[in-house]
């Protein structure tokens, strides 16, 4: 058996109690980025072809029509207007941030959403990939009076079939 043995240091404890609390302090914080880092590599996922864009929508609780009503060259502008302000509030908000992105021309896919609620076919889920990386993506309603909304499944509603 080994036994350690020293004089009490007031001195001593006071700065071992401190580098405790540091050490506690940042594993804390690293924990947190590691949680922000994972959110968002979900968002930012990597997709490289269709069956993968249609399994992300999936993911967000959307089914959706297994083809694009429409794929289009999008240029993301180096200043933004009000338009792609409001539009970015929206992406910000669920981890993405197009800024990064001004000046880049990225693909849009458009999809038919199958299961909104009461929305009858009338809602389509965009999603904007730049190198295989998904950049930006809404839902939104094609009537006259529609909406827009994050990729996220409405709370108050269960995806249908699930």
């Amino acid at each position: 058996m080994v036994v350690f043995s020293t004089k009490f240091n007031k001195k001593r404890a006071v700065i071992t109690v401190l580098a405790l609390a540091a050490a506690l302090v940042i594993i804390v914080l690293l924990a947190g980025r590691r949680d922000k880092n994972e959110a968002q590599a979900t968002m930012g996922a990597v997709v490289r072809d269709n069956d993968e864009r249609v399994s992300y929508l999936g993911s967000f609780g959307w089914q959706v029509e297994p083809q694009t009503i429409e794929e289009q060259a999008v240029l993301i502008p180096r200043e933004f207007n009000d338009v792609y302000e409001k539009y970015n509030e929206i992406q910000t908000a669920q981890g993405f941030d197009l800024t990064k992105f001004a000046g880049v021309e990225a693909k849009r896919y458009t999809y038919r959403i199958l299961n909104y609620p009461g929305e009858d076919s009338a809602a389509v889920a965009d999603i904007i990939v730049y190198r295989n990386e998904i950049i930006a993506g809404d839902v939104q309603s094609t009537k006259l009076d529609g909406f827009m909304v994050g990729l996220k499944y409405p709370a108050a509603s269960q995806p249908q079939g699930e």
